[in-house]
């Protein structure tokens, strides 16, 4: 049975509008799933779905019922709507009865009861009570009979939907259904507005009745988490915005589904504020308070989202305690607002407080937070300086605004909250100039606020926020600070230039530093500038590196700066991993960290975890990196700077070092978004990290959209188009789209050789071997089906991307003497790609790879692995090959990697090679081995393709295809391929 004909008329689509994904809601389907399936067994029962206004559950209801439809159910759908006091009497159950009369006319027909409910029957004139109450239960009992006929012939599903706007009849034929339930296949669901029902809703009696039924049960749709609420976006947005708008949207949908759909159209037409139609909504709720009460809730939309006491309100509000008091009690009765834990009230959710504040007048904004700035004044409490500092802005009093803004910033500081501290300082930098006497007023000059500005903003993820302080901090410093000054702006601008990426500026900066002090004695300031630029030269001249290091730590250690030393000390282990002294360049790389950790230099101390971090891992020892990482995310998170440069390097260096030994879900727990708003860089490079890993288990759409959204951020960081190109490629490879993967294989290397400092990245090793490897597909295809000409293409562009990536191994500059494990293991699968390009099946370059990553790389081994099975299958070697493949399986399935477990299956189909706990099919018209050759045949492989394809000879294949022939009643290859596509014999498309 299927949606009744009126049901699929109205159509199964959310209310919220058009392609609104359904995500996050996996609990709530299971439990209604559950309810329907003891309704078949016959155990009827009634789901009530609650939640607000907009929280998702007519779209709950609307996938149920589709689900429902699908499995045979049959499913009745009426709405309540609201239209005053008391309704449209029988209002939803007109609607399910006309559906019936569409669907079984024969039902409705022969009880004058329905047909008179809707018109089609005569209406008797109210009587005496009595006999209206006779009529109502003809009415209700007709309505129950049909429903328990219809339970028969199938299970049957009842929805009501909006529940809180029913009509008293309509209510009272509810309670009447739920109280017969009997054991009728029937399942009853119906939704309402929980943010709707204040204490005196006409609804709340009937549900306390309800919920004692025995076979009533309740669902509370709760608003989105916040990582849905952020799926949701995403999925809605579909890349029309950027990043950290998303963020923002989510954050501020506070997971309501409705609210985040309508900020996701704002944000897309680039409209500010509250969308129209989303401020009409909230406010019709407002609206209908009394006066007294929209003057309450229009002051409490002044303080902001947070708690505001009872004191504060008095004090503000002209009204005496009784009318205070009544005017609240109305706006929590109505759900305007709540209590909090502190004995104060908020708004339930923040855009209503949004848009309450944007109604209010002007002048009625700046009077109510002039007062609330009087009233914190007179308490005095040094805690309340950032509302002091909001509410003396918003009346327009600037000097208590600064005053307050840098207090707030210290004490946002003290609790490590870098994202209040910033903003907190930004403001304070914000009013300086309209101020008089700002410096008298704040408490610091303008300068030491700037470079406050600079260090928050690296410390909270926001490289390049902290580029512009830094810049800025040197102009001002100009303007007449002494020499010394001069030389550490540019010392601190130089760490901005080089957390984005600009070394070159970097180095002319550090210079420009150095020149003013080179003549001054040892201090603070000049062995950290001989660190910077024992930092900046490293790339260009290990010597003159080594002397720059050298130097800083004797002054560091002359002027008793220990952070310098240690900054020092890992550069000087640069020098060391130049001439192959691994294990003495790890020892001071530890030395620097100890050292960091007792000057309490964190930004030091994680520059030198993330490089002993990436050592092990270039030296393969996985474990000991996870482990080192792992440990370093904690202590990231303790310092509050998960964030900060070197915080962000270490993040995604985690996930990098799980994604190899095969943790792949701590790898993308690694890689999951920011809960909170921090630069495009970092989102992008996390995003970019993750999409690995989801091409890796198949998640295909979710890796594009995430690849989509960060491709305009590849100039950021060269690692981005790197990462980004992996995933794309790989993505393409097993899409089996060769030319996209070779296209974004070439663009990402592009973008990489524009910011490396050789020329030569070697993260080209890698991108080198994923584009011959399509180039290589691309060749097999066209060998295939005898397109000479696209195989000798294929074979050329493959062979002069794998001599790029051969040069790369040569000319790149790994940051030990020699390459590693990895790109040692890259290079291997490069010249296995390339072998493979020729149409070679020689086994022993692909035992190379699995020999080369066998230090720990399992996803990649088992990809070697499943090439090398492979090619034992060509050369006659069934069981090592099936060794091969049950290994590659075992570890796809362990990981979660489908794409590539269904191409070890497939490549076991083919072949006819048996793997463990893979069935395969014993009966059917076709043989499996039939089946394949006509699968090609279909694709329109010759007998010889068809034969290297699967493995045998050309003269066999012709015998497979004369039986299939001969089964099928075919008389030609053509027919045998259209008689099983339709017999279904073949259910891949047809290409064309």
């Amino acid at each position: 049975m299927t949606l009744s004909v009126p049901y699929a008329s109205i159509g199964v689509v959310p209310r919220l509008g058009t392609g609104v994904p359904f995500i996050a809601r996996d609990a709530e389907l299971a439990q209604l799933r559950g309810a329907l399936e003891r309704a078949r067994s016959g155990s009827p029962g009634a789901v009530l779905v609650s939640g607000d206004a907009g929280v998702g559950k007519s779209r709950l209801l609307t996938e149920f019922l589709a689900e429902a439809a699908e499995g045979g159910a049959r499913v009745l759908l009426g709405r309540c709507l609201g239209v005053g006091e008391a309704g449209l009497p029988y209002l939803p159950f007109k609607e399910i009865v006309e559906q019936l009369r569409l669907e079984r006319d024969d039902l409705v027909a022969e009880r004058p009861a329905l047909t008179g409910l809707i018109g089609r029957g005569p209406i008797v004139s109210p009587g005496p009570a009595d006999e209206t109450s006779f009529g109502q239960l003809q009415l209700f009992d007709a309505i129950l009979t049909v429903l328990a006929e219809l339970a028969q012939e199938s299970p049957l599903v009842l929805a009501l939907e909006d529940l809180h706007w029913a009509d008293p009849s309509s209510r009272d034929l509810l309670s009447f259904l739920l109280s017969r339930l009997a054991d009728h296949r029937l399942l009853v669901i119906a939704t309402y507005r929980s943010d709707d029902l204040h204490r005196q809703h006409p609804l709340r009696p009937l549900l306390a009745e309800l919920v004692r039924l025995p076979s009533v049960e309740r669902l509370d749709l709760a608003p989105f988490t916040t990582a849905d609420a952020l799926a949701f976006v995403e999925v809605l947005a579909d890349g029309s915005i950027e990043p950290t708008a998303l963020a923002d949207v989510a954050a501020r949908s506070e997971g309501n589904a409705f609210f985040a759909e309508e900020l996701v159209a704002a944000s897309t037409s680039g409209a500010g504020g509250i969308p129209t139609a989303l401020a009409d909504v909230l406010m019709a709720r407002v609206e209908t308070l009394s006066p007294a009460a929209q003057r309450v809730v229009g002051a409490v939309s002044v303080t902001g989202r947070r708690h505001v006491g009872h004191g504060a309100l008095r004090a503000v509000v002209d009204l005496d305690d009784d009318e205070l008091d009544a005017a609240l009690r109305e706006a929590l009765q109505h759900h305007i607002l709540v209590t909090t834990d502190r004995d104060g009230y908020t708004f339930r959710h923040a855009l209503l407080r949004e848009a309450v504040y944007a109604d209010l007048l002007p002048g009625e904004r700046v009077r109510l937070h002039a007062a609330y700035a009087r009233r914190i004044v007179e308490l005095g409490q040094d805690e309340l300086a950032a509302a002091l500092a909001h509410h003396s802005l918003r009346s327009n009093d600037l000097p208590t605004a600064l005053a307050a803004s840098v207090r707030a910033a210290d004490d946002a500081m003290r609790i490590g909250a870098l994202a209040a501290e910033l903003r907190h300082v930004e403001q304070a930098l914000e009013l300086w100039s309209a101020v008089d006497d700002p410096e008298s007023r704040a408490g610091v000059d303008e300068l030491a606020l700037t470079r406050r500005a600079a260090d928050i903003a690296t410390a909270a993820g926001h490289p390049e926020r902290a580029l512009a302080y830094a810049q800025a901090a040197v102009a001002v410093a100009d303007r007449g600070s002494e020499p010394a000054t001069r030389a550490d702006t540019r010392r601190q601008l130089t760490e901005s230039l080089l957390a984005n990426g600009r070394w070159n500026e970097a180095s002319r900066t550090i210079g420009e530093a150095w020149e003013l002090i080179a003549d001054a004695p040892p201090s603070a300031v000049s062995s950290w500038v001989l660190a910077l630029q024992a930092r900046t030269s490293w790339v260009a001249d290990d010597d003159l590196s080594r002397a720059f290091a050298e130097r800083a730590v004797e002054d560091a250690r002359s002027s008793g700066t220990p952070a310098a030393e240690a900054d020092a000390l890992i550069s000087l282990a640069f020098t060391e991993l130049r001439t192959g002294a691994i294990e003495p360049a790890c020892e001071q790389f530890e030395e620097a960290r100890r050292i960091a950790l007792s000057a309490d230099a964190p930004l030091v101390e994680q520059r030198a975890v993330f490089n002993l971090v990436t050592t092990r891992y270039e030296q393969g020892l996985l474990d000991l990196a996870a482990e080192i990482a792992d440990d370093a995310a904690v202590r990231a998170g303790q310092l509050g700077l998960t964030w900060s440069t070197y915080g962000l390097e270490l993040r995604w260096m985690r996930a990098m070092v799980h994604y190899a030994r095969g943790s792949w879900d701590d790898s993308m727990a690694a890689a999951s978004p920011p809960g909170e708003q921090v630069s495009d860089t970092i989102t992008a490079l996390l995003a970019a990290s993750a999409a690995i890993i989801k091409v890796g288990r198949g998640r295909f759409e979710e890796a594009e959209r995430d690849l989509v959204r960060v491709r305009p951020e590849w100039h950021r960081d060269s690692q981005i188009p790197q990462l980004a190109g992996i995933a794309g490629a790989e993505m393409a490879c097993w899409q089996g789209r060769h030319d996209p993967a070779v296209t974004v294989v070439q663009e990402a290397l592009e973008s990489m050789r524009k910011s490396s400092s050789s020329g030569w990245p070697l993260g080209g090793i890698r991108l080198a071997a994923l584009g011959v490897g399509a180039q290589a597909d691309a060749a097999r295809q066209a060998r295939a089906t005898g397109d000479a000409d696209a195989e000798a293409r294929a074979v050329a562009a493959g062979t002069q991307l794998a001599e790029y990536g051969l040069t790369t191994a040569e000319r790149g500059m790994p940051r030990a003497d020699t390459l590693g494990p990895e790109g040692l293991a890259w290079l291997a699968r490069l010249r296995a790609e390339k072998a493979r390009l020729t149409g070679s099946t020689d086994p022993q370059p692909w035992r190379d790879v699995v020999e080369a990553f066998g230090y720990g790389e399992v996803y990649h081994v088992a990809m070697a692995r499943w090439r090398l099975a492979e090619t034992l299958i060509a050369a006659g070697d069934r069981d090592g090959a099936a060794t091969e493949l049950a290994a590659a399986l075992d570890t796809s399935e362990q990981l979660g990697a489908l794409p590539l477990a269904d191409a070890v299956r497939e490549l076991a189909r083919r072949a006819n090679v048996a793997l463990p706990g893979v069935v395969r099919p014993v009966a059917g018209l076709l043989t499996p081995r039939e089946e394949s050759v006509l699968a090609l045949v279909a694709r329109g492989y010759t007998n010889r393709k068809v034969g290297e394809e699967l493995f045998i000879s050309e003269k066999t294949v012709s015998v497979h295809l004369s039986r299939v022939m001969t089964k099928l009643g075919a008389a030609s290859r053509t027919e045998a391929v259209s008689v099983a596509y339709q017999r279904g014999l073949l259910t891949d498309p047809i290409p064309k």
